[in-house]
């Protein structure tokens, strides 16, 4: 059996558009791409960089994965990232679209149409530890079928009122666990949850 871990960068509203840059995607005429550059620190870099090692494969949605298949095999050996961009180089990678023809970055394959069904497929397989980077629709999908079994969130001092969220219309109510949160010198709040299943309810009523 497999797991689904979504890696995500948010506002404190929740929103997940754009975090590294200007023309990231500005679906909506969103305005405020790269809100994630000013507070990502060396520190928060280590705690990602944990989270990034050890998993089996890559699900990405499209968007992500043009964005990443467009910069990792271009790091140059002697930067600072290449030891990440080998690992992401030489890991599985599985697509979710419904656009695109071919993946032509190394170790990818495109998903049928039915993703949920897909992702399910995946899970069913030893293929150790998926990680969802950005792709928010990738990710409402997975949360909408109940497939995720653990989220790793960096909640960022920013709020932006508009934008794609993480958690929309269609997640199903669950309960989290909080397995570790960390605060980082940049005002980031690293939070690991995993699902527990519903979500339990009570009353301050007399």
């Amino acid at each position: 059996m497999s797991t689904i871990a979504i890696n995500t960068f948010l506002t404190l509203d929740g929103v997940g558009q754009a975090p590294g840059g200007p023309d990231e995607d500005r679906d909506g005429g969103f305005e405020h791409g790269g809100w994630q550059v000013p507070h990502f620190t060396e520190q928060l870099g280590e705690i990602v960089g944990e989270w990034h090692t050890g998993f089996g494969g890559l699900l990405l949605g499209r968007r992500t994965y043009e964005i990443f298949a467009a910069h990792w095999p271009n790091v140059p050996a002697d930067h600072d990232d290449a030891a990440m961009a080998e690992v992401l180089n030489k890991a599985p990678k599985f697509v979710a679209s419904r656009t695109l023809g071919s993946a032509d970055w190394d170790n990818s394959t495109l998903l049928g149409a039915d993703v949920p069904t897909a992702a399910a497929e995946l899970k069913e397989r030893d293929l150790g530890e998926l990680l969802v980077i950005g792709s928010l629709d990738l990710a409402q999908t997975l949360i909408e079928h109940d497939l995720v079994d653990e989220y790793r969130l960096t909640v960022f001092p920013v709020v932006l009122g508009t934008g794609k969220r993480l958690f929309g219309d269609g997640a199903v109510p669950s309960g989290l666990e909080l397995v570790s949160t960390r605060t980082t010198d940049g005002g980031v709040v690293a939070c690991v949850y995993r699902p527990v299943g519903k979500p339990t309810y009570g009353s301050f009523a007399l």
